[in-house]
């Protein structure tokens, strides 16, 4: 089992976290409008899963904000800025905001996901939600970058996630 830590202290986390070379695992989510996006739905585009706990945590807003502006203008590519907070706070978080460059997608639908992708908080106070992590993928849906960040307080390098997307 992998672990990160939080504030400190060490949490397990359930299931495998990508890796780079593989085929990304399909998902089903929760998109802003209520609709599914999957993994076939965003085939042919590259695309940055910006996982992480939730959006009304400062450390995840900022993410947020940094893949809104960073991928802007990134060609052919959706971000994916996925949390188990429901779709109306995502919503709203955005449009406050002015996000517009990303799209939010939640995971409260479909629990699965977090082990699919090891980043399930398997105790502590999180337990249930996701970790930190970026995990790119080409058109193909192939891993391309995977991020797991090791502190779930600090912020993942995006310019890493943004270099791996002009390869």
């Amino acid at each position: 089992m992998t672990q990160v830590t939080f504030q400190g202290s060490p949490v397990q986390l359930a299931g495998t976290f990508p890796v780079v070379g593989t085929q990304a695992p399909a998902f089903t989510l929760c998109g802003a409008d209520l609709s599914d996006i999957t993994l076939d739905s965003v085939k042919g585009k590259k695309v940055v899963l910006n996982i992480f706990p939730s959006i009304d945590t400062p450390v995840c807003a900022l993410g947020v904000k940094a893949f809104n502006q960073k991928a802007a203008n990134t060609e052919n590519t959706v971000v994916l800025c996925i949390s188990a907070d429901l779709p109306f706070a995502t919503g709203r978080f955005c449009e406050a905001e002015g996000i517009e460059n990303v799209q939010t997608a939640s995971l409260f639908r479909s629990p699965e996901f977090a082990e699919a992708y090891g980043v399930k908080l398997a105790e502590g106070a999180l337990r249930d939600l996701a970790t930190r992590a970026v995990v790119v993928l080409n058109e193909e849906g192939l891993v391309i970058h995977a991020e797991l960040v090791a502190e779930i307080t600090d912020e993942p390098n995006y310019d890493a996630a943004i270099e791996a997307l002009q390869k």
